[in-house]
């Protein structure tokens, strides 16, 4: 039986993605992008039949564990378009930089403001890298990689359907500014909106949310640990 709801959990969360798919391109309405619709599915589906969350990872697992082969798979347009790549790279690198530095202090402060308990302040902090190794950075800084993963993808959501009206209120007509904006703030659910752009877009989104990655783990394990023993101790004693 075990083995019966792993199958037909794995199957189930592919068709349904492949069906909220359809239907978003079909309309095109924001609200409608399978990252969102999908799991909101899921939970109905586990809530209507009390399937418990265990029993149904059993077999979506499986999805999850390729986080790590897709985000690599983002390299092959970077790689395309190498020569533009570098002939930006200092722009690219110091707006990540700042971009990286800028979501950890600020999810920080916002998890302090709320009242959030260590484990959750250490949890959000990593909330705009990309899962795989936004997981390993709570780990590493004393988060829930679980909870981390909950973050980030709600993260990634919100940036991919506020991304739209922010480009069209601020008139971001370039592909390096679309795409890069999308890759920091919402990381791979912000590539896959960036490539819908173009593939420029994407491929600019691809690097940002690689390189946010690398930046986002030194900043993380090094000047993050100094930044918050100055607030909580110094700052706010």
């Amino acid at each position: 039986m075990t083995l019966l709801i792993a199958i037909v959990s794995l199957l189930g969360t592919v068709a349904i993605f492949y069906i909220c798919k359809m239907f978003y391109k079909k309309y095109k309405k924001e609200w409608l992008t399978p990252m969102l619709i999908t799991p909101l599915v899921i939970i109905g589906i586990l809530l209507l039949t009390g399937v418990s969350y265990n029993s149904y990872n059993s077999g979506a697992s499986v999805l999850t564990n390729l986080l790590g082969p897709a985000t690599v798979a983002f390299a092959v347009p970077i790689y395309k378009n190498v020569n533009l790549l570098k002939k930006h790279a200092f722009e690219i690198f110091i707006s990540i930089a700042v971009g990286s530095a800028v979501a950890i202090v600020s999810s920080f402060m916002m998890a302090l403001l709320v009242g959030l308990n260590n484990e959750l302040v250490h949890s959000l902090v990593p909330r705009s890298v990309t899962t795989p190794i936004a997981m390993d950075i709570s780990n590493m800084i004393g988060g829930s990689p679980t909870l981390t993963a909950v973050f980030v993808m709600t993260t990634g959501i919100l940036g991919s359907l506020l991304a739209p009206i922010v480009i069209k209120v601020c008139r971001f007509h370039r592909p390096s500014s679309r795409g890069l904006m999308l890759g920091m703030g919402a990381h791979g659910t912000g590539t896959s909106k960036a490539f819908e752009f173009g593939e420029l877009e994407g491929t600019f989104a691809s690097l940002a949310m690689i390189v946010a990655a690398l930046i986002s783990i030194v900043l993380s394990t090094t000047i993050f640990p100094v930044f918050e023993h100055l607030v909580i101790n110094i700052l706010l004693p």
